[in-house]
């Protein structure tokens, strides 16, 4: 399917018009009523709008080779069938679905200037969960939308997708000995070794890349996060509720002990509640939040929470707002 013709359906409205071929000849049906259709052929509707469902045969045989014909201001055009569902989507969708309508279609090797566009005005046009780029020998892959918005001792209002790589980009430890001393913003990782994710994720997005203000842990006692502040952040390790939903390892309360766990990262990247078996992709790799006086916590290969020595040289697979 040429992309010329797809982005022709990204301009639908409702006056459009779908053309099926069933059992006695071609059918029309307005777009809004196509879908209607789709829907009723799963609660065993008969009519909708005048077609007899029952003729339109071709709906439960479609294959990646078929055709629909969109009738439009500038004639008809065609579409993929494959293609034809989330065309339909990307017109009428509320964009706060998108978090939960599951693609997965590579988007190409470089973000052209539509996207760009597409994601600073809000309406993220052309992107649905999942959907990744593939850039150099990386693929970057969407994880949620305006995840971060309106969060922040700064409110961050700008429209952004989130980005993860499917894998770590490379292994690095969070600290040289076994100490979470200063927690994470004391750790090497923050202050160093995230610095070559940071140049990967310029190079494929540069200027894209988003600042949110971020609460991140600066103190540990007793193996404790005791400490906390807000903090500029463009790219960071993700937490374990981002990953899992809920902490796992990180230490709760005591009744006397209340832990600093303050986030604005606080539920799970719909991609991984959508589809979870992309947690790990048999990969291990650290998460930000504090264990103990000596491990941080992290995701491993065999896709069990899992937590490690700071020493420990694990993957660095960050997360970060483009817009």
């Amino acid at each position: 399917m040429k992309i010329t013709d797809y982005q022709k359906v990204q301009t639908l409205d409702e006056s459009n018009i779908v053309l099926i071929d069933g059992n006695n000849g071609t059918k029309t049906i307005m777009v809004t009523d196509f879908i209607k259709s789709l829907i009723g052929l799963t609660s065993s509707q008969d009519f909708i709008s005048g077609v007899n469902l029952s003729e339109l045969t071709q709906i439960n045989t479609l294959s990646a080779d078929d055709k629909l014909l969109i009738g439009t201001a500038a004639g008809n055009k065609a579409i993929g069938a494959d293609d034809a569902l989330f065309a339909i989507l990307d017109a009428f969708v509320p964009k706060e679905q998108r978090r939960m309508i599951y693609r997965g279609k590579n988007l190409g090797s470089v973000i052209t200037e539509d996207q760009k566009a597409n994601i600073k005005n809000g309406t993220f046009k052309g992107f649905f969960l999942g959907d990744y780029w593939s850039i150099g020998s990386y693929t970057w892959r969407i994880v949620d939308f305006d995840y971060w918005y309106n969060c922040g001792d700064t409110a961050f209002t700008k429209p952004h997708l989130v980005i993860m790589p499917d894998k770590p980009l490379y292994n690095a430890q969070m600290n040289e000995t076994n100490i979470t001393t200063g927690g994470y913003v004391g750790s090497k990782m923050y202050k160093e070794n995230l610095s070559q994710a940071k140049t990967l994720a310029a190079s494929a997005f540069g200027n894209l890349i988003l600042t949110h203000r971020e609460h991140l842990t600066n103190a540990v006692t007793n193996g404790y996060p005791s400490g906390g502040s807000w903090y500029d952040s463009t790219l960071e390790l993700p937490n374990e509720i981002m990953m899992y939903g809920s902490h796992v390892f990180a230490p709760s309360g005591n009744g006397t002990i209340i832990p600093n766990r303050y986030t604005i990262s606080k539920t799970q990247l719909a991609l991984f509640s959508v589809v979870p078996k992309l947690i790990s992709n048999r990969a291990t790799f650290w998460l930000r939040d504090v264990v103990s006086s000596a491990h941080f916590a992290g995701v491993a290969s065999h896709g069990n929470a899992n937590f490690s020595g700071a020493s420990d040289s694990l993957g660095v697979r960050p997360v970060f707002a483009i817009g």
